[in-house]
């Protein structure tokens, strides 16, 4: 049956994009790119980008696959990067620590990933310590993807981030700043650190939240009280709140990576 759009339905549908989403990749790879192939990103003829809601690295072992893969879509401009916690930490593990791993940068792989990337062994980054930190400063994930993220991306249904917006708690009461949008490189560095879908329960918002950073298990488990977080019966598909979606997979324990995909 041919379908005759109007000019106005033609031009909003010629407008919108189409959003893969994904959250927390960190470093596997292989699974994000079975996912995206899965979900028809890579035969996808219209309009699209890839939106990764920060933690590239930090987990797997597939650093470098990972950056060129980033790097690629970088160029074709098919891309849209918000930064994570864990790229924080990357940059707080070479600046402020001057890359000697303490148990925190090792627990949270992001000594790993500074290895993966540089190439480096350990006993030779140890004992080279200054050249492993400039090459880690050297390398693409630190000259090129990280200066390409940003806090946030909005369209016109949706607000997409890490972790949360900028908020104040008051008690156990999230409140948002009517200037959210404006907020400092301090108040986004603490709003990647907050769980999204808890923060959704006492915040109201005009737009749908996505964001990650807190495996989408816990909402199932702790909001809708349905499952175990980690255990046997765990959940870790997509959260479905009041305006929120929480979407972290937690791939390091689930070996999945949940990807939405949106027209907007």
């Amino acid at each position: 049956m041919l379908v005759i759009l109007s000019q106005s339905a033609y031009l909003e549908a010629s407008l919108q994009m189409r959003y893969f989403v994904i959250s927390d990749p960190h470093g596997f790879y292989s699974i994000l790119h079975s996912t995206l192939q899965e979900k028809g990103f890579f035969a996808d003829s219209h309009p699209h980008k890839l939106l990764i809601l920060g933690d590239l690295m930090d987990r797997g072992k597939q650093a470098l696959q990972m950056q060129d893969f980033i790097l690629d879509l970088l160029i074709r401009d098919e891309i849209i990067l918000i930064r994570g916690n864990h790229e924080d930490l990357f940059v707080e593990f070479l600046l402020d620590d001057e890359g000697c791993p303490d148990v925190y940068s090792i627990q949270n792989g992001t000594y790993d990933t500074a290895l993966q990337l540089t190439g480096f062994s350990k006993r030779k980054a140890k004992i080279h310590r200054r050249v492993f930190v400039q090459k880690a400063l050297e390398t693409p994930f630190y000259q090129i993807i990280l200066p390409a993220m940003r806090d946030y991306y909005e369209t016109e249904h949706y607000i997409f981030v890490h972790g949360w917006i900028p908020c104040v708690f008051e008690g156990r009461t999230c409140c948002f700043s009517d200037n959210w949008r404006d907020a400092d490189t301090n108040e986004w560095h603490d709003a990647r650190w907050v769980n999204g879908m808890v923060a959704a329960q006492t915040a109201t918002c005009e737009k749908t939240v996505v964001c990650g950073h807190w495996s989408a298990s816990y909402g199932h488990s702790k909001i809708e009280g349905r499952c175990t977080e980690f255990g046997p019966d765990a959940d870790f598909s997509p959260y479905y709140g009041k305006n929120v979606i929480g979407i972290d997979a937690c791939t390091g324990y689930s070996g999945t990576i949940n990807c939405l995909i949106i027209d907007d």
